[in-house]
């Protein structure tokens, strides 16, 4: 089979893209949240997990610490008692914890809107910063690559790396940024 060349690989990708906004018009960000802190706290926990289980964590997290200041603030023991359904809880609550505490110390409280500040913050990578960027912010930067992208952009033969990190920078040079937020964030 002959190699397809880029042009021929970007415009298929273009199809591929208008079909799934053709057959899923209305898609979103599944997780829930009401401003870009819980988003990325309900990112963080989705590590792992499925969108159901980190919004039912979330129902009842997002009632007891309302600002970025009661989870820098949080005691670690609860935090991880507050998530531990959301698995890997040890590590998220101190992710979640250390993101919040340099939210407070660098950035005025408020969750930065910039990848590389993001991708500072305790617990959070590309991806991560992708969907808070591209769903709180509306800024798309990247792609956000969970197992599910890397496993049919490479079914789909968009890109034969398996790593996330390479995966990304493929997928960026055949998707057109203006294709909507979830074709580049969610």
């Amino acid at each position: 089979m002959p190699r397809e060349s880029f042009e021929a690989k970007a415009a298929r990708t273009r199809k591929i893209i208008a079909g799934l906004q053709q057959a899923y018009p209305t898609a979103h960000c599944e997780l829930n949240y009401s401003n870009p802190l819980e988003l990325l706290i309900a990112t963080i926990l989705s590590a792992q997990c499925t969108d159901k289980r980190v919004n039912l964590v979330t129902a009842d997290l997002f009632k007891k610490y309302r600002s970025v200041h009661d989870f820098a603030n949080a005691a670690l023991p609860a935090l991880e008692q507050d998530i531990r359904t959301a698995g890997f809880y040890r590590n998220k609550a101190k992710s979640i914890k250390a993101a919040a505490q340099s939210i407070v110390a660098h950035h005025g409280g408020e969750v930065p809107r910039t990848m590389e500040q993001l991708i500072e913050l305790g617990g959070v990578g590309r991806k991560t910063a992708n969907v808070v960027l591209g769903n709180a912010f509306d800024i798309n930067v990247g792609v956000v690559v969970d197992t599910h992208v890397a496993r049919l952009s490479q079914r789909l033969g968009l890109t034969a790396d398996r790593d996330p990190v390479k995966i990304e920078p493929a997928l960026m040079k055949l998707v057109p940024r203006n294709s909507g937020p979830c074709s580049a964030t969610c």
